[in-house]
């Protein structure tokens, strides 16, 4: 497992990937730019976090180069630092956004803030990707 909740980090890191809404994902086009983008998300408790995403640039560079990273916000002074690196693919095996209880849950207030429903969500961001964590690092 990456993410060791048994140390101080971990249980950091950990907290972030359960109560956090937003994080931001950083993909690198396929010329080589970094391109950060606000997601939500959700974590499986383990190895794994999925987002879903509309077609377009995101899954693009995805699937040219699938390194990506995930940052928290930090505490705004420089600590509670987590970054985690990961290999994300686009995974149709996976359940639509409406169909994911837990990702319903998490996120229902601010779909309905957005001005849809879990419905409509689900089809404009119609592709649902796996990060498979590989790495964690901060402070």
């Amino acid at each position: 497992m990456v993410v060791d909740g048994s140390t101080e980090f971990g249980a950091r890191a950990a907290r972030h990937l359960t109560d956090e809404i937003v994080v931001w994902l950083t993909t690198v086009s396929p010329r080589g730019a970094p391109l950060p983008m606000p997601v939500w998300f959700l974590w499986d408790g383990e190895d794994y976090v999925v987002v879903y995403s509309q077609p377009g640039a995101r899954v693009r560079n995805l699937e040219s180069n699938p390194h990506v990273t995930l940052n928290f916000a930090g505490d705004g002074g420089g600590g509670d630092i987590v970054v985690l690196s990961g290999t994300a693919t686009a995974d149709p095996a996976l359940p639509p956004a409406n169909e994911d209880a837990d990702y319903v849950t998490k996120y229902r207030d601010q779909i309905a803030r957005i001005g849809l429903t879990p419905e409509t969500f689900a089809l404009r961001y119609e592709i649902p990707v796996r990060i498979q964590l590989t790495r964690v690092r901060g402070h």
